[in-house]
């Protein structure tokens, strides 16, 4: 059989204009021939848009009808919900993405949004997280380490069964011309119209969708990609939309207290900033599994009742070492200085090493340094995997560091902050070295839902299992300097982490409605008998209040105490350990 060079472009589409016939074996189906010819079609813009939102309507947020369904119960409960939804959330796409309906040259800007509905989807799915304003704001300062954490052949997969029919439609549609101010006019009547309809739905079902919102907070952040493009577009333009923040200095006046006059030796002080740990899985605590073996041994003393002020690093470590406490940190129309900022002005030398994605801001006004800076290639090779490193490579080089200091300020008192890797998930796994693993076996999976529940709970176990071998060295460090300092530490953990309670995962829900796992943090202290003697510190008194219930806005305080620093925004009140100080103590 002859076949023209024009009929086997009509039978084959992707052979045409090579020159070559297809055979016949590869001839594209009839059905696919003439659902290609009907996506070739020209077609308004406005067309593409209203299709790409019905099309991720229905594809893009199951996350959603599940949590509905969960909800609701009978079938005549959520059918209802689910039906208000839709028209809440296709119609809103359909305004939001009516923008953009403009040229061919808006494709690249359809397919992104397409892309983020599936990125999207795979890790609500698979996380049980939502993309509310603060999780977008972490996920757009997360770094490379954790990015590659939460990449897996799963999220590709999902991100594809979303992407790849659209990806299709949008490469073969032709978008009709239009003269601007004619597309801008229809646009406008677009968007009026599905707004419209948007209200007309929240008007009419408000009596089943206004309880619904307002008992189940997440399900506003469920609407794909309408709160992702939302929570995007807060983080991006709110700044913008806001005055230019200026510094408040808040280190006037601070000083050195009266300890210093006659001390023997200075104090060195360790600040240790946890990561992803929970309270209740600290042996200290009472947990069933002894996770805690080397800070027990060590005459630590472990608080029970600590909480959080957020529920991931972005929030948190900021508000740690805030003056301001969780209220006024949240409400503040400027930024200030920090806890780091007030030692270094009262004239003690301050370092803080981060093995983590950063200090978030807090120490970029003193000597700061990545802990896997300027390490031999012997160090890197035992402590590292590509450039992640476990958190005992933070005491790698310490000792230089902290002499490379000013030396009149070493002699007055260093103040040295470690902010972990910790328990980061969802690789829990990476996080402990393998004679830290005391149970198996293990998840090995950043696809949590691979994992049994046990999996889980162990890999999350042994990296508790490595933060307590790394903070007993720490403390064995600290017992070595005693000659040169008066030595002490403090860790606290930033947030906790959920594992499967109530079907979710990681970290990073809006505070109020995160289960307790995400905000009840561990914080331990230990103290040498030279700081003991110096600030007439009790620890048989500490140990007595262990149940008291403490949050973050106590750590600026309880660390200005402990280091007896002066300064006009100390507040006693706050400081956990000054109950327990002073003569009387």
């Amino acid at each position: 059989m002859i076949v023209s060079p024009e009929a086997a472009d009509r039978a084959h589409p992707a052979a045409a204009g090579t020159g070559f016939s297809a055979p016949l074996s590869l001839r594209w189906p009839d059905a696919l021939l003439k659902f290609d010819a009907w996506l070739s079609r020209p077609r308004s813009a406005r067309a593409v848009v209203a299709a790409l939102s019905v099309y991720l309507l229905l594809a893009a947020n199951w996350p959603l009808w599940m949590e509905l369904a969960r909800i609701g119960g009978a079938p005549s409960v959520y059918l209802r919900s689910i039906g208000g939804m839709a028209l809440l959330t296709g119609f809103g796409t359909v305004a939001v993405l009516s923008l953009s309906a403009w040229t061919r040259g808006m494709k690249p800007l359809w397919f992104a949004v397409v892309l983020l509905a599936g990125v999207v989807q795979h890790y609500m799915l698979t996380y049980h997280v939502v993309m509310d304003p603060t999780m977008a704001a972490n996920a757009m300062q997360t770094d490379f380490h954790e990015t590659r954490d939460l990449l897996s052949w799963r999220l590709l997969f999902n991100v594809l069964m979303v992407g790849a029919l659209p990806a299709w439609g949008l490469l073969r549609v032709r978008i009709v011309p239009m003269r601007p101010l004619s597309q801008l006019w229809r646009n406008a009547v677009l968007c009026i119209a599905a707004l419209a309809v948007v209200v007309a739905s929240a008007v009419t079902m408000s009596r089943e969708l206004a309880p619904l919102m307002r008992n189940h907070v997440t399900l506003r952040y469920m609407m794909n990609p309408l709160a992702s493009l939302y929570s995007a577009g807060v983080v991006v333009l709110k700044p913008l939309l806001q005055h230019s923040r200026k510094l408040i200095p808040i280190s006037g006046g601070a000083a050195l207290g009266a300890s210093y006059a006659a001390q023997s030796k200075p104090p060195l002080f360790v600040v240790v900033v946890g990561e992803t740990a929970r309270a209740d899985h600290f042996g200290l605590n009472g947990y069933a599994r002894n996770t805690t073996p080397e800070l027990a041994a060590r005459q630590v003393i472990s608080w029970s009742n600590v909480h959080s002020c957020g529920t991931n690093t972005l929030a948190s470590v900021p508000c740690m070492f805030s003056h301001l406490g969780k209220e006024g940190y949240e409400g503040r129309k400027d930024d200030y200085e920090t806890l780091v900022d007030v030692a270094q002005a009262a004239g003690l030398a301050v370092l803080w090493i981060d093995n983590q994605a950063g200090c978030k801001g807090v120490c970029v006004r003193v000597p700061n340094v990545s802990a896997a800076e300027g390490l031999d290639d012997a160090t890197r090779s035992a402590l590292c995997s590509g450039d992640e490193c476990l958190d005992d490579v933070m005491l790698k080089n310490i000792d230089q560091r902290i002499a490379a200091l000013p030396a009149e300020r070493r002699n007055r008192g260093v103040l040295l902050v470690l902010h972990q890797m910790g328990s980061h998930g969802p690789s829990y796994a990476k996080r402990s070295a393998p004679d830290t693993k005391r149970f198996m076996p293990e998840c090995t999976t950043n696809v949590l839902a691979d994992c049994s529940h046990g999996e889980l709970m162990n890999a999350y176990d042994n990296s508790i299992v490595h933060t307590d071998r790394f903070l007993a060295r720490t403390i064995d460090w600290l017992q070595a300097q005693s000659s040169h300092y008066d030595t002490g530490m403090l860790y606290m953990s930033d947030h906790g982490e959920s594992l499967g309670e109530y079907g979710l995962f990681l970290h990073g829900l809006p505070y109020n409605i995160a289960p307790d796992v995400q905000k009840h943090v561990p914080m331990v202290a230990w103290f040498g008998d030279g700081l003991k003697a110096r600030e007439h510190l009790s620890t048989t008194c500490l140990a007595k209040g262990r149940d008291a219930a403490l949050t973050h806005d106590n750590l600026y305080h309880t660390v200005l105490g402990v280091m007896d620093l002066k300064t006009p925004t100390y507040k006693p009140a706050l400081d956990a350990f000054a109950g327990c100080r002073g003569p009387a103590a």
